[in-house]
């Protein structure tokens, strides 16, 4: 059995944050993947669970006027995966979040408890990071917008209060459009597994395709938070594709912007080692998903 005060199915957004705030010893529950563990380790022992599991605004995937992107915070894994908005649009998120965990994990669940629980680990948070998503919370003080760069504070924590609903993220047409990425999660088994290290790249060519217009690289685990590689994606910028130092550059910035540390799951060096390798794998991979020719081989 779960130690719980009580469960509480909130109706609507506001009617959960009013029911956070009557109740201090509470928190949100969407698809409970997270939560009921940290509850079953005692962790969580005792506190009130407000769900926002069924509330409809918070699901779905659409398409703005302006080409923005709007995901549900309440929007399962399999249902981003297999939408067709971002099957189009931005498919290297649906591969990322379809390495979580099992099919009964992704049924149940959500991008925004993925990002919400703050762990670095998470599937979603490096590709969304590279996204440059926006997170738009609703609390007692009503809406704000935090981008995702400045959503993480910590190993576990982020910005969002308490009282404050997770309503969904935002991807600007700025920051998708043309872009052609590649997610690579590895970890000591195919599946059912944490992330040992995370590494999404979004590239944009030239026209001629044959050399780099822009870049972003970010990864989880590889720092305390998900992190972006700033030093790297600046050097890339404008590169040749035939030039024969472009990768090993390329993964040695990456390994300069990141601070992985020891854990049980891998040491501090095996993760510099995979930084480096997965900086050059993921890069590749989004250079011929955008049509480019470079040679790699592994």
């Amino acid at each position: 059995m779960f130690d719980i005060s009580f469960l509480y199915e909130a109706k609507d957004v506001k009617d959960a944050i009013k029911k956070l705030s009557e109740n201090e010893n509470s928190e949100i529950i969407s698809g409970g993947t997270d939560v009921l563990i940290r509850v079953r380790e005692g962790k969580d022992a005792g506190m009130g669970l407000v769900s926002i599991h069924n509330i409809s605004e918070l699901k779905g995937v659409k398409l703005e006027d302006d080409g923005t992107i709007v995901i549900g915070a309440g929007t399962s894994f399999h249902d981003i995966t297999y939408n067709e908005i971002i099957k189009k649009h931005i498919p290297s998120l649906g591969e990322a979040v379809n390495t979580v965990g099992g099919p009964q994990i992704r049924e149940t669940g959500t991008i925004g408890g993925n990002i919400c629980n703050g762990a670095t680990s998470a599937d979603s948070a490096s590709t969304m990071t590279a996204l440059e998503a926006d997170i738009i919370l609703e609390g007692p003080n009503g809406e704000r917008t935090v981008n995702i760069k400045d959503f993480y504070t910590g190993p576990g924590k982020t910005v969002r209060d308490r009282c404050e609903v997770c309503k969904c993220f935002k991807i600007k047409k700025e920051n998708y459009e043309n872009y052609y990425g590649y997610y690579f999660k590895y970890g000591k088994r195919k599946s059912l597994e944490i992330a040992t290290l995370g590494c999404s790249v979004l590239v944009r060519l030239n026209n001629a395709k044959d050399a780099i217009d822009d870049v972003k690289i970010a990864y989880g685990v590889a720092a305390p938070t998900p992190s972006r590689a700033y030093k790297a994606e600046e050097y890339a910028k404008g590169k040749k594709l035939d030039d024969n130092t472009l990768l090993d550059i390329f993964a040695e910035k990456a390994l300069s912007d990141m601070k992985p540390r020891d854990s049980w799951r891998a040491s501090k060096e095996f993760r510099e080692q995979l930084i480096k390798e997965m900086a050059k794998r993921s890069l590749v991979n989004s250079i011929r998903r955008a049509g480019g020719k470079i040679e790699y081989y592994v």
